[in-house]
């Protein structure tokens, strides 16, 4: 404050932090899966890759995902997670389908994103624990088959 000035507040926003959500989803037989990570790094991606295969389709002996095109999303974080021979075998499971970099947002895990965004994520909620509770009561009530972890 100073004299000949009205007196001033400012507002301070306190971020009390951000999570990253991954999602799969499988509109048409209405599988889909979620993860909420604290971080969005190739290792974060290549654990998440992981779950696919493992839980969503064990069985299936070739998997095509269609995704976008950020930097973490890339074969190589098997290898720099995963010891090589596991590298290899889960690489070599997928085959991975890139959408147009300027249209990625278009794609159905997109659409996907933002109905979790709408119905579920629409507010503050305080806590990666609390995000995490919340995304998994949205997939309960969507008829989702995996849980978050």
């Amino acid at each position: 404050m100073q004299p000949g000035y009205e007196k001033r507040e400012d507002y301070e926003y306190v971020r009390h932090g951000v999570v990253n959500i991954f999602m799969v989803n499988e509109p048409l037989k209405g599988k889909r899966m979620v993860e909420v990570t604290a971080t969005k790094t190739k290792k974060d991606w290549a654990l998440f890759m992981e779950r696919i295969a493992n839980e969503m389709y064990p069985d299936a002996e070739k998997i095509i995902l269609v995704m976008d095109n950020f930097k973490t999303h890339n074969p190589s974080a098997f290898y720099e997670t995963f010891e090589p021979q596991k590298a290899k075998q889960l690489r070599d499971r997928f085959e991975f389908v890139y959408t147009p970099k300027h249209g990625s947002w278009l794609n159905m895990a997109e659409i996907e994103l933002h109905v979790l965004n709408h119905q579920c994520l629409n507010r503050h909620i305080s806590s990666m624990e609390k995000v995490k509770q919340e995304v998994a009561a949205w997939q309960r009530s969507r008829g989702t088959i995996k849980e978050t972890k």
